[in-house]
């Protein structure tokens, strides 16, 4: 495996000869469990007749690896590859960053992500649960777009909650969408983290797109069915227009070069900050439309479900990641993935209690309707 890394390696080196001086290495990215020993191969293109000296530095992470070889070495001419072992100390993540003494050799791609794990097999079940609850929240728009065709009706549907969803979705979208497509927002991005990755792929958009649409479809429902006098409010009304407003003066501001920081991936952190915020208070609407009606017809219980099992799943690999590679500051980090796991537990509750517990009797089998009548009386149900 390492000789192909180093013959892949040798011909991109060929291919870029021309472009000057340069410190590169075979692979950016290494995972492996503790106490495992691999390596890269470092490649020198340096001045003809110079000696130039190689130092290993470890910025993040030097307690998590360990180069038995040595963190430093002397190379002269051109074309030098040499290879450099490391080992596993414990579980984490390290960086990697080679320096030269010759300043005009470039080594801005001289660098190596490391993640070190403790178990491999808690990584398949992580992986396991990050399809189950994509799959879920993808699915999760149909019950209640099912539940509308079927009654005619988008009556107990929180026009807010759509509303906000539809918003929430398409800033998702376009932030993944800038990020992942955009060579402009991708060297922005690189110049704050030069050895960092692009936070969003395919699947992000995939899913994004989709919720959209789906979400559209709903928009749609409410336009052509029975929806009384419901509409979106004022609140809400306002809440949007501020974003979308803001959207738009911000796109403005950008193309003008208003911004001469960052500038397109500034704007894209306002759509991402943007469904944060729709993020917290989407649901909201939705437990206050059932509180007051004393109801929950309209409102589909397989959404509530799915979401749930999603936002579960979610939290459940967050937390098994952060344990497999010692990093609990990811809880923390990583707010736009953690939040909506949390956010199922903290605000579906009171719109899945009410939902069980508002159905009509007639629904439920005698046995599940005393459970459920049980139930209700130990929890928030008692206060409706």
């Amino acid at each position: 495996m390492r000789l192909l890394s180093a013959i892949a390696y040798l011909v991109l080196t060929v291919a870029t000869a021309a472009s000057g001086l340069r410190l590169g290495v075979s692979n950016h990215d290494l995972h492996l469990e503790t106490r495992e020993l691999t390596g890269f191969f470092v490649f020198l293109d340096a001045p003809p007749n110079d000696t130039v000296n190689v130092e290993v530095t470890v910025p993040e992470g030097a307690d998590v690896v360990d180069f038995p070889g040595g963190r430093s070495f002397s190379r002269e001419g051109r074309g030098q590859l040499r290879g450099l072992n490391l080992t596993a100390k414990k579980a984490g993540h390290a960086t990697v960053v080679l320096n030269t003494s010759v300043s005009s050799i470039d080594t801005k791609d001289a660098f190596v992500r490391v993640s070190v794990l403790k178990m491999s097999w808690i990584n398949v079940v992580s992986s396991v649960f990050g399809w189950i609850y994509f799959v879920a929240w993808s699915v999760s728009f149909y019950p209640q777009i099912f539940l509308n065709w079927k009654r005619k009706s988008v009556v107990g549907l929180s026009f807010d909650f759509i509303g906000l969803n539809l918003t929430g979705f398409l800033a998702y979208s376009f932030f993944n969408i800038g990020m992942f497509f955009s060579k402009d927002v991708q060297a922005e991005y690189l110049l704050q983290h030069p050895t960092g990755v692009i936070p969003v792929e395919i699947n992000d958009i995939v899913f994004g797109i989709h919720a959209s649409f789906a979400t559209f479809i709903t928009v749609l429902q409410c336009c052509f069915y029975e929806r009384q006098d419901q509409r979106v409010s004022l609140p809400a009304r306002v809440l949007l227009g501020v974003i979308w407003t803001g959207a738009v003066v911000f796109g403005i501001v950008t193309v003008a070069g208003g911004n001469p920081h960052s500038p397109w991936l500034t704007y894209l952190y306002f759509f991402s900050y943007s469904k944060l915020v729709i993020t917290l208070i989407k649901y909201i609407p939705q437990a206050f439309l059932n509180f007051r009606r004393k109801s929950t017809v309209g409102w589909s219980i397989g959404n509530i479900l799915l979401d749930f099992t999603g936002g579960s799943l979610s939290m459940l690999q967050i937390f098994l990641i952060a344990y497999n590679y010692e990093d609990w500051s990811s809880l923390f980090g990583k707010l736009y993935q953690v939040w909506p796991g949390f956010h199922q537990h903290l605000l579906r509750p009171p719109v899945h209690e009410s939902a069980l517990c508002a159905l009509p009797a007639t629904r439920l089998p005698s046995q599940r309707r005393t459970l459920m009548k049980r139930r209700c009386l130990g929890t928030m149900c008692t206060s409706s």
